[in-house]
């Protein structure tokens, strides 16, 4: 990949989903298998003969969003939607590396340090991909090292066997429940796969980064994390890292906060962007975006975010899952603008559809569909729904932009320099 972003993603926040300590092993795997099926039925997309069109333009989600559903406004909602819920991420996560240096350094309260780890995450997002991909070179391998010793020095206190069929010891939750909030924060890094994936050299490339980065990264740190919040009998993941290692633990809190920040501060900044320039026709410095954005979330770490965690995941759950589904079903099965966006590669159309009402219809009912069905999980039933109604409604003609109008944006291509971004 261009850039050298890893493949590995080291998130903290995986040891402590509040599901690990009120589920039985068997059901705490069941749903984090579950989270992850949407993504990997995405894989197909990076080997497709048409090639992926993230890698082949280099497009962010929220511009892909134009031509595949959503149209210009519609992707700007999404824009603004993808941004305030990576804010709250940013939050959350700078929040948690917070509490633990406020262990470890307790004469620096907890805010202080915040407001801290956030503006150090800003500063590196700021230089864009070069200085990420450095500090993805130096925090994954630290976070993989310190983590894998950590967690083999505490499973070795407890008999694996007796771990595996003890049943959950927190209050008891479902199995549905636990699964939409664990999706509640995955659906939210599948949608924005593509501003990670958008510099690889070519789509097989998003087959091998993420395929590796789920079962790497994602899956075998989820189930860590469930087993030693058994061994633990806790969910508060300063407690589930720091118990056996202290100040090992505090970096490898800190390490796996920064790596996964500085995504979400700079996915985050790529939707405003595209929301401003596409309501108030107005193009804006990303580094100054990527600033505001930056101390936005770091005064939320600082006021406490991380108390609304479990309120957070939920509402992501249901909200997200519909936006993968349509834009996996326009691309791959409706196919509305699909031939538009083949003709142009490797640049973009010279139009695009404006309001794309069926849509945001689908979207909507999804969402509700999640929200209330009374059986079932929540996230996959809104992701679901989404796939089919916007299946039925392509078959039915209803899926079309109220109009077609020049592009508003200039070209993006996979040869641009990648540091253009933040001039």
């Amino acid at each position: 990949m261009v850039g050298g972003s890893s493949k590995v993603r080291p998130d903290v926040s995986a040891f402590s989903v509040p599901s690990g300590c009120s589920l039985g092993i068997w059901n705490g795997l069941s749903h984090r298998l579950a989270r992850h099926l949407p993504w990997i039925s995405d894989l197909g997309g990076g080997c497709h003969h048409d090639g992926n069109p993230r890698t082949k333009r280099g497009l962010s989600t929220s511009v892909l969003a134009r031509w595949t559903g959503f149209g210009r406004h519609g992707s700007s909602i999404i824009a603004l939607f993808i941004s305030l819920s990576l804010v709250g991420w940013f939050g959350v996560q700078s929040g948690v590396a917070a509490e633990g240096l406020a262990k470890l350094a307790p004469a620096i309260p907890a805010w202080a340090w915040s407001l801290a780890v956030g503006c150090a995450v800003t500063a590196i997002v700021i230089y864009g991909f070069k200085s990420m991909a450095w500090t993805a070179y130096i925090t994954i391998p630290a976070f993989l090292l310190l983590a894998g010793w950590s967690i083999v020095s505490e499973l070795q206190k407890h008999n694996l066997g007796d771990l595996v069929n003890q049943p959950a010891p927190g209050p008891v939750l479902g199995l549905a429940a636990g699964t939409t909030l664990v999706a509640g924060g995955f659906i939210v890094g599948m949608v924005i796969t593509p501003d990670m994936t958008r510099f690889n050299r070519k789509p097989s490339d998003v087959v091998k980064q993420t395929l590796v980065g789920v079962t790497l990264g994602e899956f075998m740190v989820a189930i860590a994390g469930v087993l030693l919040a058994h061994a633990l009998k806790t969910n508060d993941i300063i407690a589930i890292v720091t118990s056996s290692s202290g100040f090992v633990g505090t970096i490898i809190i800190v390490a796996g906060t920064i790596k996964m920040n500085d995504w979400n501060l700079y996915s985050a900044s790529l939707g405003i962007v595209n929301f401003v320039e596409t309501v108030f026709k107005k193009r804006v410095s990303r580094t100054r975006v990527t600033i505001f954005i930056g101390i936005l979330g770091s005064a939320l770490a600082a006021a406490g975010i991380l108390n609304y965690f479990v309120g957070f995941l939920i509402l992501l759950g249901v909200t997200f899952p519909p936006i993968a589904g349509i834009m996996v079903a326009e691309y791959y099965i409706v196919k509305k603008w699909r031939s538009v966006l083949s003709a142009s590669a490797p640049g973009l159309p010279a139009t695009e559809p404006t309001w794309v009402v069926g849509t945001l219809v689908v979207w909507a009912a999804s969402v509700l569909i999640g929200t209330f069905l009374p059986w079932g999980v929540g996230s996959l039933n809104s992701l679901g729904a989404s796939l089919i109604l916007y299946v039925i409604a392509g078959k039915l003609g209803l899926i079309r932009g109220t109009s077609e109008e020049a592009l508003s944006r200039r070209p993006i291509t996979e040869t641009r320099e990648l540091q253009e971004d933040y001039k």
